[in-house]
């Protein structure tokens, strides 16, 4: 059944007031009863009307209240896809946490790596940077392996890059027997002269004047005599002095 608006209800109301009271002057009624009956058919449509309206009213409400309905059900959606975002984003923000932590660690790891360490060199404690510790080291092994010629090379670059180093004295000394092990004499002697002059104090020093000895025999220079003499003054409890008494009281 088609409903009728507030205003076409309204209409209809109005007919029949008017269609009324042209009845009731058609002789239906007197005049007291057709104003009496035009009384009631008045206060009937006010009735109706204030019915009509309330009805409309409550019509209202409930769209009113659909509207609600609806606009929380768009909420909701919003809130769920919010919260979709912040789960996201959350993961993104833990991800981004364990990189930044991960980084820390390896950054820690690697600036360890470039801390210096403590070492003992021919007895003495002494702080090296790994760098040069590795590259000792591998001068080290090179000259360990046989291969002299590639050692003395390793050694030279050695004594350039860490002149301060404290392998510096016995880099300086496996440079000359480096030398010494090619029967390259004239070097030898001059390689290890820098062990005696520069690191006067290091224990490979008794064994440089020894080579150089050796060396002096060799190209039957006599200052090889003085040397090994030099030696037992300068380092009588070494056991290169010893090695140098004995050298000296063979002749």
């Amino acid at each position: 059944m088609k409903k009728l608006s507030k205003s076409g209800l309204s209409a209809v109301l109005l007919a029949a007031l008017t269609w009324l009271p042209l009845q009731a002057h058609a002789g239906l009624f007197d005049d007291d009863e057709a104003r009496k009956a035009l009384l009631d058919l008045r206060a009937k449509v006010e009735a109706m009307r204030a019915d009509l309206n309330a009805r409309i009213d409550t019509k209202s409400d409930k769209s009113s209240t659909l509207d609600l309905v609806s606009q929380n059900e768009m909420t909701l959606q919003e809130v769920a896809k919010l919260r979709g975002q912040i789960e996201v984003l959350s993961n993104e923000l833990a991800n981004a946490q364990k990189r930044q932590k991960d980084f820390y660690v390896d950054l820690d790891a690697r600036l360890r790596k470039l801390e210096p360490r403590e070492v003992t060199i021919d007895g003495k404690t002494a702080q090296v940077d790994p760098s040069e510790q590795r590259t000792y080291e591998a001068a080290w092994q090179t000259f360990k392996s046989g291969d002299y010629k590639a050692a003395g090379t390793a050694f030279t670059e050695f004594v350039q890059r860490y002149p301060g180093s404290s392998y510096a004295p016995a880099a300086q000394y496996y440079l000359g027997s480096s030398y010494f092990a090619q029967r390259d004499c004239k070097s030898a002697i001059a390689a290890q002269q820098q062990v005696v002059k520069n690191y006067a104090d290091s224990p490979k020093a008794p064994e440089a004047m020894l080579i150089i000895a050796s060396c002096q025999t060799e190209l039957k220079d006599k200052a090889a005599k003085k040397t090994l003499q030099d030696l037992i003054k300068t380092y009588p409890d070494s056991s290169a002095a010893a090695t140098a008494k004995e050298r000296l009281g063979g002749k």
